[in-house]
This record gives structure tokens, C-alpha cells and sequence, in this order.
């Protein structure tokens, strides 16, 4: 079970590295990248199922220092944080723009739309990434605090 925590972890931390790389590409290359987000929450998954792991071997009877237990389950944290960013990008951007609400932005001219769609795809991609570059920080440090 131990190996399998390791490899999971090993995985996480892989997936969420690959995920800052990518999203940082797409983020200077003002561009979606649909494997931006596939890397960012298979990445995601892994760390949960990584502290779902970690709690299955502390009720085995495991130790692992408190530094090790906090550096693995704040990765969940950031990631439920970046999330809350990701959802308000459209209203910040539609707010800074003095757009009531999407249905305004259809009525503007067609670059101006552009530029909006621009604008919040790149905050969002922006708060996901600068998450995926803290919990590869985070599972490195919880890899190196074991005991």
C-alpha cells in the first residue's frame, strides 16, 4: 500500500507539473488548450486519491509527520481555492469592462467580444495554472517531510 501512496504521489505531482508547463504555454499564447485542462484535473484527481491513500494508511496505523499530513492535504485546498477564482474570472473581467452580464458582451463589436473571451479564458487558465505550479511545490515538499 505504501508503494502504491509513492507511486500515486510520484503521478500527482507529474500530472500537475506537466499541467503548470502547458497552461503556462497557453496562457502567453493567449489560447484554450483542452490538454491544459485534461493534465490540470487528472492531476487533480490524483492528489485525491493520493490523501485518500495517505488516510488509508494512517488508519492502518502508519506515521508520517504532521508536516508530511499538511503538505499533502493543502494541495486539495488550493485546488478548491483556484476553483472559486476560476468561477468569478468572467464576472472580474465582465465587471471591469461595465458589462451587466454574457448576454452584453454579444453586443458589442466582434473584436471587442474577442477580446473579452480572451480576457477571462486567460484569468481562468492563469488562477489554474499558478494552483498546479503551489501543489506541485506542496507534493514535493510532502515527498521530502515523510517523517
Amino acid at each position: 500500500m505504501k508503494d502504491l501512496h509513492i507511486a500515486i504521489g510520484c503521478l500527482a505531482l507529474g500530472l500537475n507539473l506537466l499541467a503548470f508547463l502547458w497552461g503556462s504555454v497557453a496562457w502567453l499564447r493567449k489560447r484554450p488548450s483542452d490538454w491544459f485542462w485534461r493534465l490540470l484535473r487528472s492531476g487533480q484527481i490524483m492528489v485525491v486519491v493520493e490523501c485518500a491513500l495517505g488516510g488509508v494508511l494512517l488508519l492502518m496505523g502508519k506515521k508520517a509527520s504532521d508536516l508530511h499530513l499538511l503538505y499533502g492535504v493543502l494541495p486539495v485546498v488550493v485546488a478548491l481555492i483556484a476553483e472559486q477564482l476560476k468561477i468569478s474570472a468572467a464576472t472580474q473581467i465582465l465587471d471591469a469592462h461595465k458589462l451587466p452580464d454574457a448576454q452584453a458582451v454579444g453586443q458589442l463589436p466582434q473584436d471587442e467580444q474577442r477580446a473579452i473571451v480572451i480576457a477571462i479564458m486567460r484569468r481562468e487558465i492563469g488562477a489554474m495554472t499558478l494552483s498546479a505550479l503551489v501543489v506541485t511545490a506542496l507534493l514535493v515538499r510532502a515527498a521530502t517531510v515523510i517523517h
